[in-house]
């Protein structure tokens, strides 16, 4: 008989309650065996939801747990490089949201105390995951447009962060914008060598109050010599909007957004059809999914992951050259932060 992994949870907030329910009900491969958050009621309501095994009073109790394999970290991002640090010390296989910090000093010391300890470290970039977007990995991969000569991706969502969020999270190219220079990479199989910001606050006044930006559209530069865009906003009435396309010599593959259902309604004063899936906890449902079921795999047989601490560093390094692009107002070389 498998093993089935045995998963201490690490936060009871908003991603933990959506891996919590993946794991619950779609995940075979592992169970949550203990939650641990600094608000009880929180982690009590989550083990009672779910069917998590024990609230543990904290979360080196689920470190110093022999019956626990791994840990799944879903805290506040500045906590993040010392959850992994204590967690590989006592052996735990991690998995931890993005980042894994906001500076680079932190994320190598992360990184490398997973890799001196022998364990398993993969990083929550769930949209490597998604159907969509490993379709469109494939047709680069494989050269069905042949080569990657333009990349556009699109990620907005429904409604802004609360205010208190904007500041501890790293502001939304550490927070948001994450996830899309990750996919850049993803996608391209290149590294970036150049960001341009164009941004400002047209959404919300308090972002920038805030020290932040809630629009831009960055410009890209490829290792490859392709270019590139990302389009970020923090407000998109109609939904939860993710789109890519990859341009390239032979051709173009694009992907459009997720909706509940296919219906189209048409009537004599318009052809129409749903919104778009309202957020990233319903539009990524089966990629959360994959993701776990991934990392349950690595852990069993020793395999690499599948997003790696280097991808976390990578995705890092573009984030903080975007911060000084737009802080300076001119294209900045990746060379000049890492």
């Amino acid at each position: 008989m498998n093993h089935i992994l045995q998963i201490g949870l690490i936060g009871a907030g908003r991603i933990a309650r959506v891996h919590a329910r993946t794991i619950a009900y779609r995940v075979a491969s592992a169970e949550l065996a203990a939650v641990a958050d600094p608000v009880p009621a929180a982690a009590q309501a989550l083990a009672e939801t779910y069917r998590i095994g024990r609230i543990a009073p904290d979360y080196q109790s689920i470190l110093a747990d022999p019956a626990i394999d791994a840990v799944l970290i879903c805290t506040p991002t500045d906590t993040h490089a010392d959850l992994i640090v204590a967690a590989a010390a006592a052996g735990k296989h991690i998995f931890c949201e993005k980042p894994v910090a906001l500076s680079l000093a932190q994320t190598d010391a992360a990184v490398s105390a997973a890799e001196c300890a022998g364990v398993t470290l993969q990083i929550g970039f769930n949209r490597r995951f998604d159907a969509n977007f490993a379709r469109v990995r494939r047709a680069v991969a494989d050269g069905e447009i042949g080569t990657v000569e333009i990349v556009h991706i699109i990620s907005r969502d429904p409604a802004p962060p609360p205010i208190a969020y904007v500041g501890p999270s790293g502001g939304i190219f550490l927070d948001m914008t994450i996830h899309d220079w990750d996919m850049a990479r993803f996608l391209t199989g290149s590294e970036i060598t150049e960001v341009y910001v164009q941004g400002g606050v047209m959404v919300d006044p308090a972002i920038g109050a805030a020290g932040d930006i809630d629009t831009h559209v960055t410009l890209l530069r490829f290792a490859s010599g392709a270019i590139g865009s990302i389009d970020n906003s923090r407000r998109a009435v109609y939904g939860y909007d993710q789109r890519a396309e990859v341009f390239g010599s032979k051709g173009v593959i694009q992907t459009q957004n997720n909706y509940p259902n296919s219906a189209v309604i048409s009537t004599r004063e318009s052809v129409r059809r749903d919104l778009p899936l309202n957020f990233f906890m319903d539009r990524y449902v089966e990629a959360f999914a994959a993701e776990i079921e991934s990392f349950a795999a690595a852990v069993a047989t020793g395999q690499p992951v599948a997003v790696t601490g280097h991808d976390a560093r990578a995705a890092l390094v573009v984030a903080l050259a975007a911060k000084r692009s737009y802080a300076e107002g001119r294209p900045v070389a990746i060379s000049e932060i890492c």
